[in-house]
């Protein structure tokens, strides 16, 4: 007889045993692939959140610029041989290696008109782009269309503006169609026109003072996107905004970082379970150890039953815990997630690693156990029959 048979009959005879360690193992497992799983589910949310969450990429002309500016007081500066960008220029993004990583990019004009008499800045935008690059935005009244304006709330209040009203810049006549909420940007403090229109009212047909990317990093570094862009349009000056990137790094890291100790608590609250178990079934069988140690089975033989038992037990207990885990992720994503497209896969590599982990445990935790039945004494096991 091998030592697997022994260890299959043993299984058969203690099954209520049997069961109370599958269950040990099947509960660590399955919370352990439930975590992970929720959680990669929720980092990707949230990662689609935040990569539709405002620009993280700016383009701007490239200067030789010497700022004069320090505790947010701007004292003028000097440039040399300013390039604007070229709105044609902005078709080359389209060519670029990771093109399907960008979600939007928004050329916006800057310059400075008067209005009723006053000097304010004028930004001319896309305002396709702008619902992705500014989500934020809270707008009262409707978009401008090509004779239209839109005023920041600053500007706004100090040129006494209202929806409806007209504002004249530059000698021409354009009403105020709708007024921005309260941002806490530079936005405040802007009057906003279409691209096109505030290309002519400026003279710079064709021309854009700056493009703000929202490019989905999730695939990519970020600062491989910066590189192929600036790759694309060599004459500007391409830069990350770290701020946003670093803020998404942190998140997800912070994420990644629950699941880990989160599986890890679990993880071992599992292999106690079998842990204390196993040792509870080799007390209960001494009798039937020093039996089989006095017909000549070595020591070896003995830790191999005990092995044999918990590596039958952890392998079924390894898949019957994944596809409990990826059924309670599929349930819990069900009533946390806010995508409608949030899905749960099963994923081959994580079934892999949940059934190896399962064996881990359990034959980590049969090491004690394993010990302390291969050092029994034969006459002291036998005499208590």
């Amino acid at each position: 007889m091998k030592l697997t048979d022994i260890s299959i009959k043993n299984l058969m005879r203690r099954k209520a045993k049997a069961g109370f360690i599958m269950a040990g193992l099947v509960v660590g497992v399955a919370a352990m692939v439930a975590v992970i799983g929720f959680v990669r589910t929720m980092t990707a949310e949230i990662n689609h959140k935040m990569e539709r969450y405002g620009a993280n990429i700016l383009v701007l002309p490239k200067t030789e610029d010497l700022q004069l500016s320090y505790g947010g007081i701007n004292l003028g500066g000097v440039s040399f041989d300013v390039e604007p960008i070229q709105q044609v220029d902005l078709q080359r993004l389209g060519t670029i290696k990771n093109a399907a990583n960008i979600a939007a990019t928004g050329p916006t004009l800057l310059g400075v008109v008067e209005a009723n008499g006053r000097r304010v800045l004028l930004a001319g935008i896309d305002l396709k782009s702008v619902r992705v690059l500014k989500p934020w935005w809270s707008l009262n009244g409707d978009q401008p269309g090509a004779n239209g304006l839109l005023a920041g709330a600053e500007t706004a209040r100090i040129l006494d503006l209202a929806i409806g009203r007209e504002v004249t810049v530059n000698g021409r006549r354009m009403p105020v169609v709708g007024i921005l909420g309260a941002t806490g940007s530079q936005d405040d403090h802007l009057l906003f026109a279409e691209l096109a229109t505030a290309q002519a009212m400026l003279g710079k047909q064709g021309q854009i003072s700056m493009v703000e990317v929202a490019a989905l990093c999730n695939a990519c570094p970020i600062d491989e996107m910066v590189s192929q862009i600036a790759g694309a349009l060599p004459d500007a000056k391409v830069m990350a905004i770290q701020q946003v990137v670093k803020g998404r790094m942190d998140t997800l890291h912070r994420f990644s970082n629950f699941s880990l100790g989160m599986s890890a608590v679990v993880i071992l609250v599992g292999s106690l379970v079998v842990l204390t178990t196993m040792m509870s079934s080799v007390r209960e069988r001494k009798e039937e150890i020093g039996i089989f140690r006095a017909m000549g089975f070595r020591k070896s033989h003995v830790m191999g039953i005990i092995f044999s038992e918990a590596a039958i037990i952890s392998g079924p207990a390894g898949l019957i815990g994944y596809l409990t885990g990826s059924a309670a992720t599929y349930v819990a994503v069900r009533f946390f997630s806010s995508l409608d497209h949030a899905s749960v896969a099963l994923d081959p590599a994580l079934c892999g690693a949940a059934v190896l982990l399962a064996m881990v445990v359990g034959l980590l935790a049969s090491i004690y156990p394993a010990v302390m039945a291969a050092r029994l004494d034969p006459n002291t096991a036998l005499r208590s029959l």
